[in-house]
């Protein structure tokens, strides 16, 4: 009887702490995801480099993510189209393989082709203009076709107005297009636009451009000051010309997959770091382009600006072009983004 109550005080001494201990693991689990935040790590990968401004945005939106989630979701960024170009980088989203790209919306057109509506060349006169449609009524239905296709889209990010650099002469009037080998990205609106303009538009990976630059496989390419500044555009190409001709936004993007596996609360933090972050990138873009503007001026490119009654004439070689899309895309979203513009104009 003595032994069998020696057992019983063992067996108490053995099993009490280990339940304790096995209690207190528990309760550790359940406080670490109490709040609806898990330990995670989130594969991002842009086709700029880390001095970009959207590689700029890209780390802000990861100092943003791990304070707000307190250090449990971290991201991991990868700048220079290391994962792939924007294409690749936004179908390994759909398949689950990449949690966050933000890819200019150009190359979602081939997927939802109202997207184009962004790539009608003189749109927008300012910044303003943009932002009210893409934070507004419109730029929301836009975001909304996204999940169908295994994308979620939080905000619009800024690329910016686009300008041409070519090896051959400045770029004034709509007849100096003529002739002109100009990398575009694959977008139709941009490559029947240029070829109105007698252009002969190639389009092409932007991780292939400065190579093609450099070989005289093309004579130019368009893209925003900060990107023709961070790509280095200034060592194979003479001339920069001021047309402004598109604003191009980013768009952030989120894998689907990975966003239904999220908690609420994930979602929230991941969707309020993304759009301060796209406030901080806007804001840094805009003042890098005119760093970028000086610089490539004290690099010795000759640059231009194209007067205005010459961007008109630019506009109307290609109204046709702009009317067919227009079309094609859906006149009353086409009309409902002309009659923000106005709205913003009229102010």
């Amino acid at each position: 009887m003595k032994m069998n109550n020696l057992f019983k005080r063992l067996a108490v001494g053995v099993l009490l702490p280990a339940v304790l201990l096995l209690s207190a693991c528990g309760s550790q689990n359940e406080s670490a995801t109490a709040d609806g935040i898990k330990e995670r790590t989130i594969k991002a990968g842009i086709g700029n480099s880390k001095m970009h401004p959207q590689g700029q945005g890209m780390e802000k939106f990861k100092e943003l993510l791990e304070e707000k989630s307190g250090g449990k979701m971290k991201v991991k960024n990868f700048f220079d189209a290391t994962l792939g170009d924007d294409q690749k980088m936004t179908e390994a989203l759909q398949g689950g393989l990449q949690e966050v790209t933000v890819p200019s919306t150009s190359p979602l057109v081939g997927m939802i082709k109202e997207f184009g509506i962004y790539d009608f060349p003189f749109v927008f006169n300012n910044e303003e203009e943009a932002y009210t449609v893409l934070d507004g009524a419109v730029g929301k239905k836009l975001l909304d076709k996204l999940p169908e296709h295994d994308l979620v889209g939080l905000g619009y990010w800024e690329n910016g107005f686009r300008n041409i650099t070519n090896s051959k002469h400045p770029v004034k009037t709509a007849d100096d297009f003529k002739g002109l080998k100009l990398r575009t990205m694959q977008n139709e609106v941009h490559l029947d636009a240029f070829s109105k303009l007698g252009a002969n538009p190639s389009p092409m990976a932007f991780s292939e451009v400065f190579t093609a630059l450099e070989t005289g496989t093309v004579d130019g390419q368009e893209n925003p000051l900060a990107t023709i500044q961070t790509q280095k555009y200034n060592e194979v190409q003479d001339y920069l010309s001021l047309t402004n001709h598109v604003y191009t936004p980013f768009v952030f993007l989120v894998s689907k997959k990975f966003w239904d596996d999220l908690s609420e609360q994930e979602q929230k933090i991941m969707s309020e770091a993304a759009q301060e972050a796209g406030k901080y990138q806007r804001e840094v873009n805009q003042k890098e382009n005119e760093k970028a503007l000086k610089y490539l001026k004290e690099e010795g490119m000759k640059i231009n600006e194209v007067e205005p009654e010459e961007m008109e004439k630019m506009k109307k070689v290609i109204q046709p072009v702009t009317d067919e899309y227009a079309q094609k895309f859906g006149q009353d979203l086409v009309k409902e983004m002309m009659s923000e513009v106005e709205k913003v104009r009229g102010k």
